[in-house]
C-alpha cells in the first residue's frame, strides 16, 4: 500500500531514527584508497567531492525512497560496516571518521528538514574512548549532530575491549550525559571468519551489548544516559524469559524494568517480529526505524516490498492506538534524541 493510502488520522511527524549514508559519491572511496595507499604515514587530506555529486547521491537514493514511503526526517550516520575500527592505526581511524562526519554535516546542511546527523566515533582497539570524546563534542556542539554511534567492539569480532560495564568507558558516558546526547549501539564489519557482518555480527553485538549492560551499575552511575540498541534489540524480544531468569538468578535489575533503561528501534522486517517487539518492550520503549538502504536492501517475493520498507508494519499491529504510533513514530524519538528539539522539519 503507498504511504499516502495509509489511514493514518494520528498522523504526525514521521521520523526514521536509525539511516547511514550508503549512498556516498565516489570520491569518499576515492580517500578512503589514498588513505590505506599511504597507512604507515597517515595524513587526513581532502575529501574530493561537490555538492551536486551529494545531491546526486541522495535524490535517487534515500531522499526519493523517503517521500515514497511517507517519512518526513531521518537521522543519519555514516556507513555503519565502513567505520572500520578494526583497521590501521589509531590515527588511520580518526582522520577516517573525522571525513565521514564532515559528509554527513554536508548533506544536514544541504537538506536541513530530512536529515540530522548522527556521528560516528574514532575508535580502535585498545585505545580509550576517552580518545573519541573531543569529535563527539565537535559534532555534538559544531554541527548540531543529535547523537552518536557506538561500537562495543572495535576490534571487529574478537571482544578485545572490556564489557560496556567497566569504567573503561566511563569517560565517554560522561560526556554523554554532559552533553545530554544518546548513543546508538552499531557494530562495523567484521573481520573474524566465524561472522557475518550483518547476518551475525551485528545481532551479536546488540544482545551482548543489552547482557553487558544488564549486568552492570552504568545506569545507577549514568541515570540519564540514553542507549538505543538497534536491529530490534538482537534476541532480546524473542529471549526475554531467558533475560528474566537471568536477572533473578544473579539479582541484577528485573528484567521488565531494565528495558525501561533502553530504547529499541524497529529494523525488523515481519509483522510477527514487530508486534513481538513492541509486547515485550512495550510501546514507550520503541522508536521507528527503518535502516534503509543498509543491510536489508532486497524485495521480500511475499509481498513484493523492499524489507526495509517496514513502516506499515507498525501501523499494521492491531492493537496500537493512536497515540501509541504516534510515540513510536516521533515522540518516542525526540525522547531519545532530545537534542532534535525543535519540531524535526526545523532541524
Amino acid at each position: 500500500m503507498p504511504a499516502e493510502q495509509l489511514h493514518e488520522p494520528w498522523r504526525s511527524l514521521v521520523i526514521d531514527a536509525h539511516g547511514h549514508y550508503t549512498t556516498v559519491p565516489a570520491g569518499l572511496r576515492v580517500f578512503r584508497a589514498l588513505q590505506i595507499s599511504l597507512m604507515g604515514k597517515p595524513v587526513k587530506g581532502a575529501v574530493n567531492v561537490s555538492d551536486d555529486e551529494i545531491r546526486a547521491s541522495l535524490e535517487d537514493g534515500q531522499l526519493k525512497l523517503l517521500d515514497e514511503r511517507g517519512i518526513d526526517v531521518m537521522l543519519l550516520s555514516p556507513m555503519a560496516s565502513a567505520m572500520g575500527h578494526h583497521f590501521g592505526s589509531a590515527l588511520v581511524s580518526r582522520y577516517w571518521t573525522e571525513v565521514n562526519n564532515e559528509l554527513v554535516h554536508r548533506v544536514c546542511r544541504l537538506y536541513p528538514g530530512r536529515f540530522a546527523g548522527v556521528c560516528s566515533l574514532p575508535q580502535s582497539p585498545g585505545v580509550s574512548p576517552r580518545e573519541c570524546v573531543q569529535e563527539l563534542k565537535r559534532c555534538i556542539g559544531e554541527f548540531g549532530f543529535v547523537g552518536c554511534n557506538l561500537n562495543p567492539d572495535p576490534s571487529g569480532g574478537y571482544w578485545t575491549s572490556p564489557p560496556l560495564g567497566d569504567e573503561w568507558w566511563y569517560p565517554l558516558y560522561e560526556a554523554l550525559e554532559a552533553l545530554d546526547a544518546p548513543a546508538m549501539i552499531h557494530a562495523s564489519a567484521t573481520c573474524n571468519p566465524a561472522f557475518h557482518t550483518t547476518g551475525s555480527h551485528y545481532l551479536n553485538v546488540d544482545s551482548t551489548a543489552f547482557v553487558q549492560l544488564m549486568e552492570s551499575r552504568v545506569f545507577s552511575d549514568f541515570p540519564r544516559l540514553r542507549i538505543i540498541l538497534p536491529h530490534g534489540g538482537g534476541n532480546v524480544p524473542y529471549q526475554a524469559a531467558r533475560y528474566r531468569a537471568l536477572g533473578i538468578m544473579n539479582k541484577w535489575e528485573p528484567f521488565d524494568e531494565f528495558i525501561t533503561r533502553l530504547y529499541f528501534d524497529t529494523t525488523v522486517y515481519s509483522q510477527e517480529a514487530m508486534e513481538l517487539l513492541i509486547k515485550v518492550v512495550g510501546v514507550d520503549n520503541v522508536i521507528y526505524a527503518s535502516e534503509m538502504l543498509g543491510g536489508v536492501n532486497a524485495i521480500d517475493p511475499a509481498s513484493g516490498r523492499s524489507f526495509d520498507d517496514n513502516r506499515h508494519l507498525v501501523h499494521a499491529v492491531p492493537w496500537l492506538t493512536d497515540e501509541d504510533r504516534t510515540k513510536i513514530f516521533e515522540g518516542n524519538v525526540r525522547k531519545a534524541y532530545p537534542r532534535l528539539g525543535a519540531p524535526a522539519a526545523k532541524i
